[in-house]
């Protein structure tokens, strides 16, 4: 790995950002999207989509890439949960939650994540569709339970949200080389200490930074843990962007139900205890989580507790700078998918238009959309959630969205949906394509995987 100031890494990272996305309005957007269960992405051409013939079909699939080799019986391995792009868009890294495992066995949490490399021009060739052929490599992922994605121009910072066979017992996030797929580095969350968050008592005493030979924990198997609240588990992460010059990266933790500010300077120096304010405290446990275009802000979802039946509906909007110096106010809470204070909507992920004035909200239990406005979340508006956007199934299915983006002209948002169906089912989920103009659905493509996660929308030059 070449050697490079820290801060290069990052300056490079967003300039490059910047210039793809002011090139891309030129080409020609395709959507792919995570099969999960399914352990493909299916690459889905965007203006087949919206083409009045296609909807409600299959048809704007144009191929569907493995994630991971297969077994040697034939089978199909993998268990990919979230898909990011380099910033030229000729990479995708797409991190498979439980490795490569087999979905139709592996019924338990704490599989070793996998992270896979895989060439987007490659996963857009329908003569590769069904095959193995789009990946180049296919890394260990440094952890159990893996989740967020980062891209840095020489790292992949991945966050881990299990522990060895357990759903519950993580507080790593790990840097991984993009070369040589080495683990290179581990920030360790504390457990207990000043800014640290625990919502159950008592807990187990774990050393932070670990040293061995300390035991485990009590990790428990095919079952709750009684003790979650302890571990932060954190499941997505982004990059923010402070006042002061530097950038941070910020995580949302399903275990202790807030949010964490890390000093990614000090990380990618070596330092393994990097957090430099309190948490923030969510409603419920937080699963997805993005970055403003200009990175001043993070919008995380609160989905729901690990520890009681209990689902989120809002989310909350974290002003970084305040939130890097442990001001009151770093918080602003919306609520999203229902009018009703006391129902659950489970917000699943969210994404920002282009333009950073709106925020883009999957909520998987009201099979809906939220369109929250940033001007109004923060005048702390009752009416900062401008738009909520049914969402239909042909087969007349609950719509169970997950995945969110937007495409670069902010014109249309991307919903990937559908319930989770047993591993042996046919391809079952949905992409829904939504109008934010006239914020309707517009378009449906079905037979998108296997409880479709994560997505991502790549911009293609027709001369590619």
């Amino acid at each position: 790995m070449a050697v490079q100031p820290p801060r290069r890494w990052i300056r490079l990272a967003i300039a490059t950002s910047a210039l793809c996305i002011a090139s891309s309005a030129l080409a020609r957007p395709f959507v792919l999207v995570t099969g999960r269960r399914d352990p493909r992405i299916y690459a889905i051409d965007l203006r087949a989509a919206l083409a009045p013939r296609n909807d409600r079909t299959p048809n704007a699939i144009v191929s569907r890439s493995l994630t991971s080799p297969r077994h040697l019986d034939g089978r199909l391995l993998g268990d990919p949960a979230n898909i990011v792009l380099s910033d030229d868009q000729r990479t995708a890294f797409v991190m498979n939650h439980h490795g490569a495992v087999d979905n139709a066995e592996f019924l338990q949490h704490g599989g070793r994540a996998s992270v896979a490399t895989m060439n987007v021009r490659k996963m857009l060739q329908r003569r590769l569709d069904n095959t193995d052929q789009a990946i180049d490599r296919v890394f260990d992922g440094g952890w159990f339970g893996g989740v967020g994605l980062v891209i840095l121009p020489d790292l992949i910072v991945a966050s881990y949200s299990e522990n060895w066979l357990s759903e519950d017992g993580s507080n790593r996030i790990g840097f991984v080389d993009r070369r040589t797929g080495g683990l290179v580095g581990q920030i360790e969350m504390a457990l207990v200490g000043p800014g640290t968050r625990q919502i159950t008592s008592p807990c187990p005493f774990f050393p932070v930074p670990f040293v061995s030979p300390t035991p485990p924990p009590v990790v428990p198997f095919l079952s709750l843990d009684l003790a979650f609240g302890c571990w932060a588990d954190p499941e997505g992460i982004a990059l923010a962007h402070g006042s002061d010059g530097k950038t941070y990266l910020v995580s949302g933790n399903a275990g202790t139900e807030d949010v964490s500010i890390m000093d990614l300077e000090k990380a990618l120096a070596g330092g393994r205890v990097v957090e430099v304010a309190p948490r923030i405290p969510v409603q419920t446990g937080p699963f997805g989580i993005k970055a403003s275009p200009d990175g001043k802000f993070i919008a995380v979802t609160a989905r729901e507790s690990n520890r009681v039946d209990f689902e989120g509906n809002t989310i909350s909007i974290i002003d970084i700078d305040r939130a890097r110096q442990g001001l009151a106010g770093a918080e602003t809470r919306v609520q999203v998918g229902t009018n009703d204070p006391d129902a659950g909507a489970r917000p699943f992920t969210v994404t920002w238009t282009p333009d950073g004035r709106s925020i883009i909200v999957a909520n998987f239990r009201t099979n809906n959309v939220s369109v929250v406005d940033l001007g109004l979340a923060l005048a702390h508006s009752p009416h900062a959630e401008v738009a909520r956007i049914p969402l239909t199934r042909p087969d007349g299915q609950p719509a169970r969205p997950k995945g969110t983006g937007v495409t670069a002209d902010g014109r249309f948002a991307l919903i990937s949906g559908g319930a989770r169906q047993p591993a042996t089912a046919p391809a079952s989920g949905t992409l829904f394509v939504v109008d934010l103009a006239t914020r309707k659905q517009v378009a449906t493509v079905t037979g998108v995987g296997n409880d479709p996660y994560g997505l991502a929308v790549a911009d293609v030059s027709d001369d590619d």
